[in-house]
């Protein structure tokens, strides 16, 4: 892809799964990335794997709910490789899904917890990039969505909730920088088969996902890495204020 090569990236989120595979599709296009995750030790192991081919890769310790320790992923991108071209937000509560029930019964520090960490994190993340993004004469923001944003289900109220607050939060971005040079887009991933998922997901759930999904495999972590990598890219500079859904056709829009 086109305008990849020298450039920085932070990856919010990138200890593993989607995050773990786009930081190595943007190193194998010549990128630098800084990869933070809540678990440290994941993001360090990437990174060492990454450096160990010759990529400049950098892991460190990352929450997305601490505004300072937000501020510091940006920084240390700035700091470790002289500015920053992008920034992929692709942190979320996952465990909280499992008390995501409806409007009637959600605990409301579970509502709570999924906004502070898929949408007010993001508003950080945004927050803080942004600035840097400008002095470089702009640069690309992608979060990761959900097709839970858009397909009305009967439960998940938080995270669809949270999920549609970015789609928001991108348009808003595209908006008001967009004559700058500044992108924000999302992606909205079908059932990705994740390490965490394979061992999450009976066989026949997996079953049943593949047979609304209008293509013969389901999603792997490196099919949305392409798609990110493409946003980031010179190739995907006209592309903005868009949610992009990557589900093997689950959705058709």
């Amino acid at each position: 892809m086109r305008g990849l090569a020298n450039k920085v990236f932070v990856i919010a989120g990138g200890g593993s799964g989607i995050g773990e595979a786009t930081a190595q599709r943007l190193t194998e296009e010549g990128a630098a990335v800084v990869i933070g995750d809540l678990d440290a030790g994941h993001a360090h192991q990437v990174a060492a794997r990454l450096a160990a081919t010759g990529a400049r890769a950098l892991g460190m310790s990352f929450d997305i709910t601490v505004e300072e320790s937000v501020l510091g992923l940006i920084e240390a991108a700035v700091d470790t490789f002289g500015g920053l071209d992008g920034i992929h937000v692709n942190a979320a509560d996952i465990a909280g899904l499992a008390d995501d029930t409806d409007a009637v019964t959600v605990p409301l520090p579970t509502f709570d917890r999924t906004l502070a960490v898929n949408l007010r994190g993001h508003l950080l993340c945004t927050r803080h990039a942004l600035p840097e993004l400008l002095k470089r004469g702009g640069g690309s923001l992608v979060y990761t969505s959900s097709g839970a944003a858009f397909m009305g289900e009967p439960l998940r109220l938080a995270y669809a909730v949270s999920k549609n607050g970015l789609h928001g939060l991108l348009r808003h971005v595209a908006s008001r920088w967009g004559k700058d040079g500044i992108r924000a887009n999302a992606v909205a991933p079908g059932l990705v088969i994740t390490d965490s998922n394979r061992h999450m997901m009976s066989p026949e759930a997996c079953a049943a996902v593949l047979g609304i999904t209008r293509s013969p495999r389901l999603g792997e972590p490196r099919d949305i890495a392409a798609m990110v990598a493409f946003l980031m890219s010179d190739d995907g500079e006209w592309i903005n204020g868009q949610v992009l859904s990557v589900d093997g056709g689950v959705t058709m829009r």
